[in-house]
């Protein structure tokens, strides 16, 4: 029944994004505030909650860290070979990038916090700082790479010195190695943001999907959901299982590896020259199916 709710919860959410974006309710101005306040407070606020009063050993590990680095490098390949033969450079390199870049901010982290507990809140808020350092120069690189783009890699990197999500996660591993005492007065304080990253960041999601999409152009998109949300979490299972990680670290990784292709996949595509229709529809499509993918997942290690 828990997981039940939390599929309507999600949903309404979600649709309610949706609606709210249609009618007006939700601008481009207005979810771009939401997206910001998301991003730069709730999410800091949930990662370093969970993670400043945990002792380093129980969070990070060689086998997260090692795994997360498998599951993408072979999720990359598998993409490369899925999506080889479209002859649009612009599209091949989409439906690359767009098979392994996770929401693991915006849903994955929240979703984990709201239904599996503190310990398993914290080891998800190291896999979305390992996501962050991965992902962001590796989807800029592949995009630049075969789309013949003259971004600069070093100029994007250098944005994640004061990306929010990294430096709370900085924090909150410094105040628990180094035991710091940190103000209940402040852990209080940042509890209300916390609890409201999951559903303000789905109303951000469902404003930013595009339904406007051709029904014939959604078999276009099958390889790169199959991917992203049923292969990758798929994988990161067989890889975390064979390492021996404890049910609570592995149920966080897996959920988080299985979240949809992140919103952040379009912006890049739109910066770096890739088929930006077709990103959309694959951020759309990825997350509708993802919501019954996630509900078994959270289901399974609940």
């Amino acid at each position: 029944m828990a997981v039940l709710g939390q599929l309507g919860f999600m949903i309404a959410f979600l649709s309610g994004g949706v609606a709210a974006g249609h009618f007006g309710l939700l601008t481009e101005r207005r979810t771009d505030i939401l997206t910001t306040l998301v991003f730069t407070v709730a999410l800091p606020a949930l990662i370093f909650r969970s993670t400043y009063d945990r002792p380093l050993q129980e969070i990070i590990s060689p086998a997260l860290l090692g795994g997360f680095w498998v599951i993408i490098a072979l999720t990359i390949t598998l993409g490369w070979l899925v999506h080889r033969r479209l002859e649009s450079a612009d599209r091949r390199s989409v439906s690359v990038v767009q098979s392994y870049h996770s929401n693991m901010g915006f849903l994955g982290l929240p979703l984990v916090a709201a239904t599996m507990g503190s310990e398993a809140t914290a080891v998800a808020s190291v896999i979305l700082g390992i996501g962050a350092v991965t992902h962001v120069p590796v989807t800029v690189f592949l995009l630049v790479r075969i789309n013949g783009s003259d971004a600069s890699l070093l100029s994007e990197c250098r944005k994640l010195v004061t990306n929010p999500v990294l430096i709370a996660l900085a924090a909150g591993i410094t105040a628990s190695v180094l035991s710091l005492s940190v103000p209940e007065a402040l852990i209080s304080a940042l509890g209300p943001p916390a609890e409201l990253a999951l559903p303000v960041a789905l109303l951000c999601i469902g404003a930013t999907l595009d339904t406007d999409l051709p029904v014939s152009d959604l078999q276009k998109t099958v390889s790169v959901v199959g991917l992203k949300v049923l292969w990758m979490p798929a994988l990161a299972w067989l890889v975390y299982s064979s390492l021996s990680m404890d049910t609570t670290a592995l149920g966080a990784a897996v959920v988080m590896l299985g979240t949809p292709t992140a919103v952040s996949t379009y912006v890049y595509t739109t910066e770096l020259g890739g088929d930006a229709a077709f990103a959309s529809l694959n951020v759309f499509t990825s997350t509708v199916v993802s919501i019954g993918t996630l509900s078994l997942l959270v289901w399974l290690f609940t």
